[in-house]
């Protein structure tokens, strides 16, 4: 169980009204909040869409699989909640015509993580997604984490352009919902807005708080990995995700001309917005171009990757700057160990 205090500067309209004697720009403070640890079930899909090719190449000059795009995906999610706080634990269950453990027990130790995602096998036997044992697996073992006082979230990806099928367990809103929903483009076999909005109606129907659901269609591990970064965010602490407006564009402000100092004096402005996010999204080119310059064969995670995460986790989480998750660099080395 942690306590915050968020303190701003900058009220939003509509806020809170500032104290007695003091103008509309005196900021406001907003109470301590307890919020509790959590506990994350991975659920990974392995149908035999799992194995479409992605648009970005591994270390042997063959293209990443989704499944491989969603195991680092994990990996860079598990490194950095536990940066965040290492008293949040994960398990890990496979989904194809049902669901399976991969991993039963919930543990904090990322060696529990990589040896359960070494384990996953793929089914091509069916592409139909039954989500009906994951509702009631998930309600089952959200019941266990309430009486530890922690909370109980499902992690999701969906590859298959066939709908979700499922049936609601007999109570609900015991736990919260995250998918990560990777497609093809439309045709005429395949309809991705069809299988969203029934991703969607589940997700409402069982989260405790507010679910999200990301979408590419793109085929790069990039975009995953930025949406992956989005999920870091803890469900008691989300705004709804219609109102989640990151990325924060970086938008060049026109030249302005300044003549508060006379008609001989003009000074011309240009500013960058979001600085702080300018600068991760530099770092991210730069990590982008190093790595691309690599030929080692890497054998476990990259350390560097590890290190600079780390750093950029620990600086958001003494700031609070939450908003700047969602710029952390992408790490393509950040891989299961071979």
């Amino acid at each position: 169980m942690e306590v915050t205090e968020v303190r701003s500067l900058n009220p939003p309209p509509g806020g809170p009204p500032s104290p007695p004697g003091q103008s509309g720009g005196g900021g406001y403070t907003l109470p301590a909040a307890r919020f509790s640890s959590e506990d994350i079930l991975f659920c990974i899909d392995v149908g035999p869409e799992s194995m479409v090719e992605m648009k970005v190449n591994g270390p042997n000059g063959r293209p990443y699989t989704r499944l491989d795009s969603i195991k680092q995906a994990i990996l860079l999610f598990v490194h950095a909640k536990l940066t965040i706080n290492p008293d949040h634990r994960f398990a890990f269950a496979a989904l194809s015509k049902t669901t399976y453990w991969l991993r039963k027990e919930f543990s904090s130790e990322v060696d529990s993580a990589i040896a359960a995602l070494r384990g996953i096998s793929v089914d091509s036997s069916s592409n139909h997604a039954d989500l009906t044992q994951l509702f009631r697996v998930a309600t089952h073992e959200a019941k266990k984490s309430r009486g530890q006082n922690r909370i109980f979230r499902v992690v999701s990806d969906h590859e298959s352009s066939m709908p979700p099928q499922y049936q609601l367990p007999p109570t609900l809103k015991h736990f919260t919902l995250d998918v990560m929903y990777l497609h093809d483009k439309p045709g005429p076999d395949n309809c991705p807005q069809t299988v969203y909005d029934a991703l969607i109606e589940a997700l409402e129907q069982v989260s405790e708080f507010e679910g999200y659901i990301f979408e590419s269609g793109q085929g790069l591990t990039r975009a995953l990995f930025r949406h992956m970064c989005v999920l870091l965010s803890h469900p008691q602490q989300r705004c709804i995700q219609d109102e989640l407006d990151i990325p924060k564009p970086l938008i060049k402000k026109s030249p302005v001309a300044d003549t508060s100092q006379g008609d001989d004096s003009v000074v011309i402005t240009s500013q960058i917005m979001w600085t702080q996010s300018a600068e991760f999204t530099m770092e991210d080119e730069l990590v982008s171009e190093r790595n691309a310059k690599k030929k080692t064969s890497w054998t476990d995670l990259n350390p560097e990757g590890v290190k600079a995460l780390d750093l950029g986790l620990s600086l958001l989480h003494k700031t609070k700057a939450w908003h700047i998750v969602h710029y952390l660099p992408h790490y393509p080395d950040l891989r299961l160990p071979s």
